[in-house]
């Protein structure tokens, strides 16, 4: 199956069905890495697999003025694409706290360099997840950079990647991402923003025929 002029639109229920698969196996490898590292289990899943205009990413972590925290990572390969993680900012302490050893909810009101290396390495984690999920699916083979870190409202963050990449494609694969700690729910959104041209051949590698 392929995806006319990237068409969205023409993607099928199977071709989201992959999608979701490959979500909940990036989740699950995520999840036991990130209770490997901290000693302490934490639990993963992804209610939801979408593609969402480029436009749109800010509504779905809260809308343009929420402040969140955003991770990016540029990805290479055979679909070169970018990685956006975005978090809200009280969500990103209680990981912080979490990943850090600290009581979830202590009185975390700004990021040490300890919680932003440690938030990065999460994204470090969700991206190398996610990528060789991507892979063992598609054999399409995708490698993260190096993380960065920025903290500011959605809307700008998103210029402000959108400014630096220059051309991007039109829309983002988003992978919506559930922690649970100490019985509390983190949701964080994890976009892949392929490079134009790169999405055709991503939608391709998880097509039926």
């Amino acid at each position: 199956m392929t995806v006319e002029g990237e068409d969205l639109t023409a993607l099928s229920d199977m071709q989201l069905d992959v999608l979701q698969e490959i979500g909940n196996v990036g989740a699950g490898n995520s999840a036991t890495a990130l209770s490997r590292l901290i000693q302490h289990r934490i639990e993963m899943n992804v209610p939801q697999v979408a593609l969402v205009p480029i436009e749109d990413v800010p509504e779905f972590v809260g809308g343009p003025e929420l402040v969140v925290v955003g991770i990016f990572l540029r990805v290479y390969g055979k679909a070169p694409s970018n990685i956006l993680f975005l978090i809200p900012r009280d969500s990103a302490f209680a990981l912080a706290d979490t990943m850090c050893g600290r009581e979830v909810g202590t009185t975390t009101t700004e990021l040490s360099p300890m919680d932003e290396s440690a938030l990065m390495e999460v994204g470090n984690i969700l991206a190398g997840s996610y990528l060789n999920a991507f892979y063992s699916f598609t054999g399409i083979s995708m490698l993260p950079s190096v993380p960065a870190l920025a903290v500011d409202m959605a809307g700008a963050i998103l210029n402000v990647v959108l400014v630096q990449l220059g051309e991007m494609g039109d829309h983002a694969l988003l992978i919506e991402t559930n922690f649970v700690a100490d019985d509390r729910s983190i949701k964080g959104h994890f976009f892949l923003v392929p490079d134009p041209g790169s999405l055709g051949s991503i939608m391709n590698a998880v097509g039926v025929g």
